[in-house]
């Protein structure tokens, strides 16, 4: 069978898993991006205009925009939160690529603390989405060493990007073949950083909260959703 895959992220890499997608005969159903990128359209929505498949401003982002009968909802460099909701619109799984080997590093700058951290082996992770952010089962995962040489921007373009595209088409190879690899990741060895110099990440199922320690704060009963970026 062929897989319908929807696809929310941006930047090239989302692009490149727009286009793996389609590369490997798979339905792109849609993508979601943000509208711009250094006042061109963001390469993940030039390549929903270029296989002619829907676009979504990611800011925008819900659950009806997911077609119906999409089979995997894929996070591919997304900064927008995917809620339950949104997550439950695919009904084989909703995955993501996380540039480091899980648990560790979680949060947005995992490769810019790789750097810091000076870890010599790193890796990728494909993960199933949760309310915890990049806290769910890995459905693969890889490792790479980290040249002496390396800064976060060359990991990432000679490593951990192609290294993504490959875990990617591994799991989305056994999602089609009907299997479902679902490792909880071991929170005895959860590392958390937080973001250097990033925006917080964007929820659109969720009311946005002011900053901590404003008094008007009202938090949801589902605090589980509310974790720190």
């Amino acid at each position: 069978m062929t897989l319908r895959v929807y696809v929310s992220g941006q930047r090239s890499f989302g692009a490149a898993v727009a286009d793996l997608t389609v590369r490997l005969g798979h339905t792109l159903t849609g993508t979601a991006s943000p509208p711009d990128r250094d006042g061109r359209p963001d390469p993940l929505r030039a390549a929903a205009f270029r296989h002619r498949t829907p676009w979504t401003d990611a800011t925008r982002l819900r659950p009806d925009d997911i077609p119906p009968g999409t089979d995997v909802l894929l996070a591919a460099h997304s900064h927008a939160f995917l809620g339950a909701r949104t997550r439950a619109r695919a009904h084989l799984a909703a995955i993501g690529y996380h540039p480091s080997l899980l648990p560790l590093h979680r949060g947005r700058d995992a490769i810019r603390w790789t750097i810091r951290d000076r870890d010599k082996v790193t890796g990728g992770s494909v993960y199933h989405l949760t309310n915890a952010v990049d806290a769910g089962p890995l459905a693969a995962q890889d490792y790479v060493l980290t040249p002496p040489s390396a800064t976060a921007s060359t990991l990432w373009r000679d490593h951990l990007f192609p290294l993504g595209l490959t875990l990617l088409e591994r799991v989305l190879a056994d999602l089609d073949n009907g299997i479902i690899v679902r490792v909880p990741q071991d929170e005895a060895c959860a590392t958390w950083e937080p973001s250097w110099d990033r925006p917080r990440l964007h929820r659109p199922e969720l009311p946005e909260l002011p900053p901590p320690g404003d008094p008007g704060v009202r938090y949801r009963a589902d605090r589980s959703a509310l974790r720190p970026t």
